[in-house]
């Protein structure tokens, strides 16, 4: 069918409904509602009077208000359709009483005003009725900025729901059910399918974070769709440090412990040193001891007082030498000939 053939049954149309008007009713369900991606449904069914009982159409047109072409258009026994419409019974004919109008795949383009027009050999009647197409929008996901924060330190959370349609809201809650939607910031964007994206951006201020926190989003009549839950953690890990990973010591635990084992290692440090001068001073006592034997005169020690260093002890035997370092009596033992001997490690034995 051409334009000029359109125009035509257009002006036909109008004319035989003004002329039988009250033989021929088409009675279309005002409003209809259709969710996008989903098959939609345009209620409408044709009554007639007692005078037009058993009529036959000749003509049914289904228009949308800015398109000039009929989506669904039957005349002379012919159906023209546009791609994604038909009538709602596959078995439609000519004398079936249901006209309402199938659409196949519901998108955001589908929403409008439309008319259905019907004409039949008793009359001809028209009428509107208008699809609201809603999409629901995803459950919302939750991230921080930055990806670790605490109760202490703060941050941003940054909520995202996608797909819907009309434009949503999202709010956001406090643990306890208090509305902090005010403090934060949301931004929309219209994807080229028309639906929409939303993100919302809260800021936690440091020190004064709650632990958990609650983003829902809104459908554009004020129902809430979905939600999601973000638990900020207190800054106290599974073994008791105070952020970082769960059974990590942070920078802080570290860093006390280093300085525990670097003045762990000075005290021991310091505990040698005041080992090693309380040994060297007991041993200068036993060496200026052994210079006063010498002195009296005795000159076997004043011979192995020559041959030994100078923080050793020496005595002699009936045969041999020896020089040696007291550390402590009871390293030495009486000697059955009148010396004394040492225990063989602390021995240094002179030829």
């Amino acid at each position: 069918m051409n334009m000029a053939s359109i125009g035509i049954f257009i002006f036909t149309v109008i004319y035989i409904t003004v002329v039988n008007a009250g033989l021929v009713d088409v009675k279309c369900k005002t409003e209809n509602m259709g969710q996008y991606g989903q098959q939609s449904l345009l209620d409408c069914a044709i009554e007639t009077s007692q005078e037009a009982t058993g009529a036959v159409f000749r003509t049914v047109s289904w228009k949308k208000e800015g398109i000039d072409e009929p989506l669904l258009l039957f005349h002379k026994g012919e159906t023209i359709k546009q791609p994604g419409y038909s009538f709602a019974e596959p078995s439609w004919n000519n004398r079936n009483m249901n006209v309402s109008l199938h659409i196949t795949n519901t998108t955001v383009e589908d929403q409008g005003v439309y008319t259905c027009t019907v004409m039949t050999d008793s009359g001809s009647d028209t009428s509107k009725t208008t699809l609201k197409v809603t999409a629901k929008y995803s459950k919302p996901t939750i991230i921080s900025e930055p990806e670790k924060i605490s109760q202490s330190t703060g941050g941003t959370l940054v909520c995202n729901s996608v797909g819907g349609y009309p434009k949503g809201q999202i709010r956001w809650f406090g643990e306890l059910n208090e509305d902090w939607t005010g403090s934060s910031d949301m931004e929309v964007k219209e994807t080229k399918s028309g639906l929409f994206e939303l993100s919302s951006k809260l800021t936690l201020l440091r020190g004064s974070t709650y632990s958990k926190y609650t983003c829902a989003v809104f459908n554009t009549s004020g129902g809430k769709e979905d939600e999601a839950t973000f638990e900020v953690p207190d800054g106290q890990d599974t073994s008791g440090h105070s952020g970082g990973e769960p059974g990590k010591p942070t920078v802080q635990v570290t860093t006390i412990v280093a300085a525990s084992l670097v003045i762990g290692s000075l005290i021991v440090g310091l505990l040698g040193v005041i080992l090693y001068k309380m040994r060297s001073r007991r041993d200068h006592r036993e060496v200026r001891a052994f210079e006063s034997d010498a002195e009296e005169g005795k000159p076997e020690i004043q011979h192995c007082y020559s041959l030994c260093p100078n923080n050793k002890t020496c005595f002699t035997t009936v045969s041999k030498m020896t020089c040696m370092r007291i550390y402590s009596d009871s390293d030495i033992k009486p000697f059955a000939g009148g010396g004394r001997e040492v225990d063989k490690e602390y021995q240094d034995t002179l030829a």
